[in-house]
């Protein structure tokens, strides 16, 4: 059985408000899921259906039903947050499709757009531009009848006008003939979305079967609402910083609050060998939370046969382990950290990241038994 989130943890991450939610207030957010929804429904005059799904999903609806292999590694509990043995906190919002096209299989229609826009849950590196909480959208049409490539590719443009875009191949076990969509931005492409056409067999698991057929498509919504705002740190999506939050009911460009000087910790530190960003970065968030910390970056990665003895010694590392130079930038978005907080929080994740057995501080007690810096 994975290993699995306590009662605490379970409640934390069930308290992370949705923007995507109307209910819990205005967001620009919503306002680009209105936006997609508007321009599909318009594009194919269609019936729309909103599901919005629960948090807390099947391993089979998150997994099994769109095809993932059992062996798949992004059920690993490393990439994954497991309520038991039979439930996840969805992973994306992708999962609420297989409920969604069971609801329409029991109350058909010949051509309607399915929307499932919502908070996920992601094991996550941390950065300006990535959150273990992002919203996504998922708007699929299925149709009595055949769609193709070309209905695709209008779908994108409608979703994307007045932008350059493109269509890269990739796979996915829900899609037929899939692929990533970039858009053109400040001179480089971004990812915004993956699609392709609806996989059949996923149609046919929910009941849809012969004559049956659609297309799929999952859309980042922190990056479009970022994108469509100049919003340069995903955070600023969640402050309520009055300033800010009264920037982010609309989709106007954003106004710069301040430009708060960051402070950053480097950090030389022993993990297990297959540690990776996405591990720190769960154990950073878990120990500080997302609101003061902008990055975490590892600059530099040497494995225990290379470090010499010296350094060995230094860490208390093991052979089972790598030595990681690992670059810490806090940034709260509301104020500037004194130097005695800054090595406050810089103990606080060090203490969560480094696995040796000789510590070293930030001129800070450390636990008993441990060097001092």
């Amino acid at each position: 059985m994975p290993a699995t989130l306590t009662p605490a943890q379970l409640a934390r991450d069930l308290a992370v408000r949705d923007l995507t939610d109307p209910a819990a207030g205005p967001h620009a957010v919503q306002l680009v899921v209105d936006q997609a929804v508007e321009a599909l429904a318009g594009l194919w005059s269609c019936a729309v259906r909103r599901h919005p799904g629960e948090r807390v999903v099947t391993v089979a609806d998150n997994y099994d039903h769109l095809g993932y292999d059992p062996a798949d590694v992004t059920r690993d509990a490393r990439y994954t947050r497991y309520v038991d043995a039979g439930h996840v906190l969805r992973s994306h919002s992708t999962a609420m499709i297989p409920a969604a096209l069971r609801a329409l299989a029991a109350n058909p229609a010949d051509d309607v757009l399915l929307v499932c826009p919502g908070l996920v849950y992601r094991r996550d590196s941390i950065d300006r531009l990535h959150s273990g909480t992002p919203h996504q959208l998922d708007l699929w049409r299925i149709v009595r009848g055949t769609v193709t490539r070309a209905d695709l590719e209008d779908m994108v443009a409608a979703l994307v006008p007045n932008r350059e875009w493109r269509l890269e191949p990739r796979r996915h076990p829900y899609t037929v003939d899939g692929a990533q969509l970039d858009v053109r931005h400040d001179g480089r492409w971004v990812e915004v979305a993956e699609c392709g056409l609806a996989s059949p067999a996923v149609l046919a698991r929910a009941g849809l079967g012969n004559g049956w057929s659609g297309l799929a498509l999952g859309m980042g919504l922190d990056r479009m609402v970022m994108l469509r705002k100049g919003i340069p740190d995903i955070r600023l999506l969640r402050s309520t910083e009055p300033a800010v939050a009264a920037q982010l009911t609309d989709l106007a460009p954003y106004r710069p609050v301040s430009a708060l000087p960051p402070v950053r910790r480097d950090l030389s530190i022993a993990v297990d060998a297959d540690d990776r960003a996405e591990d720190l970065g769960d154990r950073v968030r878990e120990a500080l939370g997302e609101d003061v910390v902008e990055s975490v970056e590892i600059l530099q990665e040497t494995p225990y046969a290379r470090l010499p003895a010296q350094a060995r010694a230094r860490l208390g590392a093991t052979p089972d382990q790598k030595n990681l130079l690992v670059r810490l930038v806090l940034r709260p978005l509301d104020r500037t950290l004194s130097d005695h907080e800054a090595n406050v929080l810089r103990d606080r994740a060090y203490a969560a990241l480094h696995r040796g057995s000789v510590h070293h501080w930030a001129g800070l007690t450390g636990p008993r038994g441990t060097a001092g810096a």
